[in-house]
């Protein structure tokens, strides 16, 4: 699939807008619709801004949604073939839909405590780890606190992002 150019982002209508870069952030359209109000946009890094920016500006509620709008990794809407397509590939990009039995109940074991404890989904970028570092990852940030991990989970979320925006956006050079 060809990248747009930023020049061709700036050119859409609000509905193409969100249409395109919707799905983003998972399940949250409602940032493309902030991001989209930012145009125009001089660079790649100024759009992605527009979109960390929307994140970043909405009500602590709002990111609370965002963030249990994320599906739980290996979990059962994984299992049941239920993932976004962009969840589905970088799941599958970190080896998480290839697991032994045994790994598939780590996961399900931190996952559940991870929720219990924060009352979301425990949030990485699957693309930048594989299975060992994410089940590391998981168990260390169980000792964190709840404020601690719902600005580690929005940080993740928008490193999520900037590699699916990158997938449908082309970088200029020295960005």
């Amino acid at each position: 699939m060809r990248r747009l150019t930023v020049d061709e982002v700036n050119g859409l209508d609000r509905h193409t807008f969100v249409s395109k870069f919707g799905s983003l952030f998972e399940h949250s359209p409602w940032i493309a619709e902030g991001a989209w109000r930012e145009r125009p946009f001089g660079d790649f890094a100024e759009l992605y801004e527009a979109f960390v920016g929307a994140m970043y500006e909405a009500p602590r509620a709002r990111q609370l949604d965002l963030i249990r709008a994320h599906p739980d990794l290996a979990g059962k809407v994984a299992v049941a073939g239920e993932l976004t397509a962009e969840s589905e590939r970088e799941q599958a990009f970190a080896g998480l839909n290839r697991l032994t039995p045994e790994e598939y109940e780590d996961f399900h074991r931190l996952n559940t405590a991870y929720r219990d404890k924060f009352g979301f989904p425990f949030i990485i970028c699957v693309r930048e780890h594989g299975k060992e570092t994410i089940l590391a990852s998981a168990a260390a940030r169980l000792g964190h606190s709840r404020s601690e991990e719902i600005e580690t989970a929005l940080g993740e979320i928008a490193r999520i992002a900037r590699l699916r925006l990158d997938d449908l956006v082309e970088q200029e050079e020295g960005t």
